[in-house]
């Protein structure tokens, strides 16, 4: 006798974009939160890339793109955290 074993209950996505977000625990402010560090951290790496060969210049450019991608990387981490306190201010 065969037996059916269920590996995953079914989801409803009747509602879209927003059940799936719900299903990764992501809403749409954490999403654009990500996207924002995302295109910081794109800039910050294309600043990298761009170091001129005077050692001075390129030590002041090197240091303003890591901490540009330390920005990115703690925007990215706790930028839920961040926004959700300015969009949940009382008035």
């Amino acid at each position: 006798m065969l037996k059916l074993v269920t590996i995953a209950a079914g989801i409803d996505m009747s509602k879209g974009f927003k059940d799936f977000f719900e299903t990764i625990g992501m809403t749409g402010g954490g999403l654009v939160t990500k996207g924002i560090a995302a295109v910081i951290a794109i800039i910050a790496v294309r600043m990298l890339l761009q170091l001129s060969n005077d050692p001075k210049g390129a030590l002041q450019k090197g240091m303003m793109a890591v901490g540009t991608l330390f920005v990115a990387v703690i925007l990215a981490l706790y930028g839920d955290t961040l926004f959700s306190t300015v969009t949940l201010a009382k008035s």
